[in-house]
């Protein structure tokens, strides 16, 4: 997106079910499950950015040896950092034992994360910026092995302060806003429970049921145990993705379908996707089962995965971002008043490419409809160079702008930092012209609207072009996300803005006042969750009505062309997408009540004037 916005975290699980001596046979190397690990993690790289993490178990060891083990990072290449220090650790111990590789078993003993069990995670902060500490995975450790557990996963609980509570533990600083913090408190409180009974085998499925029915919010999450279990769960409404995929050699898990496709080398119909409120149970004895952990909800799998998050590699998200730029071609056609002859299309960024691709074929498939019936309407009146005019006439496309990836915004002194801003885009000259051309270029979405109006529609409009038109694959985001993007802030969204200005323009503010004093009672009443009140701020206006509110907001006042913001709608989104309709953030209607409480909360403190997370 042109506005970054808060990313997804990525997640990697393997278990291995062969003797590692089979590995060195097999593949040649002892070390195939942390490679595969690494190709796990590098492939979903496009998920984190700021830090990540690898935690592994042995099976069967002596007692007293050390079995879990956990290494994390918050470098700017954290999985390099990672595999590059595990790689040193195995360098010095060849270094002296130089044929130690040629026995697996005692490479098991002597490699700290040689393990059967291996999870990675690679993080994109919603809260504690870099800190390594916030780093997944999370371990708790235990004299009893049983009651080892090590955590990860891709999710925000809207609820951490009662688990906490729940728990009855006390979170240093650093932890006490952290979600994963509160959720492994919570099973691990249930695995000790279950351990205190003294089965022989831990009930993997009843520690599930006890704390995951606790759990407000979505999310795909891994847990290792010391005793050589292990789990991987999605949430009830399947709002975070999950896949995995099982053969004689691997059980494996991770947040997309490519990713596994690709490290393994598989086809796509053996990549299964983990239903929602269900686990993948992985025994210590190497025996699996999926497990309905939870009833399954109605399901609202996030729409902005198939959008942006997930890598487009994926021949089905491919297909639906296509179907979002095809969709909206009728729209486009419609604000430039079917005039292809003096039109120019692009995308900005370059994740809005494959959308761009649809929007195209869009517009093809109308020029070449066009073309047939100007042809058949010559009858014969026609001649070579006449007929050869109108087939060779095509859809005006340009890269019109480079983003210059060595411009770093250093200056914090805000009016030169905007100026700044403006020149992290360049732009083609000579392909528009002037005053002539519009400019047509889509984006995945618009949240903010900052890079936008500083720099992007400034850039543009150095060009001259009759009227810039920019379009979004996503509909308008009007609302907080509390279930793995971290976009909790009322005022930060530009259709917000926009409905607040158009509440002015109408002499309409006391709708405002009227839904923050009905926050203030749901608040004091302690029924927060009860209702989504901000959908009253925007239910007087029409989206084409914010939409070109929007339009105004994002054009500076020295802009020469004429400024137009096309949105996708949420009926088209659900046809290019219909296996994740997931779309509170564009209709308010949130999974759980949860998000109802986030999102008036979240406009609490806009009104309170709060900078601050709505959860």
């Amino acid at each position: 997106m042109s506005d970054a916005i808060k990313h997804e975290c990525g997640l990697a699980f393997i278990r291995l079910r062969k003797p590692f001596s089979y590995y060195q046979q097999q593949y040649g190397t002892v070390f195939y499950g942390l490679n595969k690990l690494y190709l796990l993690m590098e492939k979903q790289h496009n998920r984190g950015q700021d830090g990540a993490g690898v935690a592994t178990v042995k099976l069967n060891t002596e007692p007293g040896v050390p079995f879990m083990q956990r290494i994390r990072s918050a470098a700017p290449q954290a999985i390099g950092d990672i595999f590059g220090k595990i790689r040193d650790e195995i360098q010095e111990i060849e270094k002296y034992q130089p044929e130690i590789t040629k026995y697996p078993g005692l490479m098991k003993g002597h490699v700290r994360f040689l393990g059967e069990l291996l999870m990675g995670h690679i993080r994109y902060a919603t809260q504690g910026k870099n800190n390594v500490e916030l780093c997944h995975p999370f371990v708790r450790y235990n004299t009893i092995p049983a009651r080892n557990l090590a955590m990860a996963g891709n999710f925000n609980l809207v609820n951490a302060d009662e688990l906490f509570k729940f728990s009855k533990a006390e979170p240093g600083e650093v932890h006490k806003n952290s979600d994963l913090a509160a959720m492994l408190e919570v099973i691990h409180h249930f695995l000790a429970q279950e351990d205190n009974e003294g089965s022989k085998e831990l009930d993997i499925k009843k520690i599930l049921q006890q704390a995951f029915s606790m759990f407000d919010g979505g999310y795909h999450a891994c847990g290792l145990i010391g005793s050589g279990d292990a789990f991987v769960i999605r949430d009830a409404h399947g709002i975070r993705p999950s896949y995995y995929y099982v053969n004689d050699d691997v059980i494996v898990a991770a947040s997309e379908r490519a990713a596994i496709r690709t490290t393994f080398n598989v086809g796509e119909n053996e990549v299964l996707e983990l239903m929602p409120g269900c686990a993948l149970i992985v025994k210590n004895n190497g025996d699996y089962a999926i497990e309905q952990i939870l009833e399954p909800k109605e399901r609202k799998a996030c729409s902005f995965e198939r959008i942006y998050f997930s890598r487009g590699n994926d021949e089905k998200i491919y297909k639906e971002r296509t179907a979002l730029g095809r969709n909206l071609s009728g729209t486009v056609l419609k604000a430039i008043d079917n005039d292809l002859r003096n039109t120019i299309f692009s995308f900005i960024p370059n994740t809005a490419e494959v959308a761009f691709y649809g929007m195209l074929k869009g517009l093809e498939d109308y020029l070449n409809k066009i073309k047939v019936e100007r042809i058949l309407s010559w009858d014969k009146d026609f001649d070579a160079e006449k007929l050869n005019e109108m087939i060779n006439r095509r859809i005006r496309i340009d890269k019109i702008a480079i983003k210059d990836v060595k411009m770093r915004t250093f200056i914090t002194e805000d009016s030169s930092r905007n100026e700044m801003v403006q020149h992290v885009y360049d732009i083609t000259y000579g392909t528009v012209r002037p005053g002539i051309d519009s400019l047509v270029v889509i984006d995945d979405s618009i949240v903010r609207g900052t890079t936008l109006k500083e720099s992007i529609v400034k850039m543009l409009d150095r060009l001259g072009p009759k009227k810039i038109i920019v379009v979004s694959s996503a509909p308008q985001i009007r609302y907080p996300d509390c279930y793995g993007i971290d976009m909790s802030k009322m005022g930060d969204f530009v259709a917000f803005q926009a409905a607040i200005e158009l509440l002015k323009d109408n002499g309409k503010e006391h709708i405002l006042q009227e839904a923050y004093g009905l926050c203030k009672e749901l608040s004091r009443t302690n029924t927060l969750h009860a209702q989504n009140v901000v959908k009253n701020i925007y239910k007087p206006f029409t989206p084409e009505q914010i939409s070109a509110k929007i339009a105004e907001i994002l054009t500076p006042p020295s802009i020469r062309a004429e400024v137009e913001v096309i949105y996708q709608s949420i009926e088209s989104l659900h046809d290019a997408c219909p296996n994740n309709l997931g779309d509170w953030y564009f209709t308010g209607n949130y999974p759980t009540p949860g998000g109802n409480r986030v999102v008036n909360k979240a406009f609490m403190n806009y009104m309170e004037g709060k900078n601050e997370r709505g959860y």
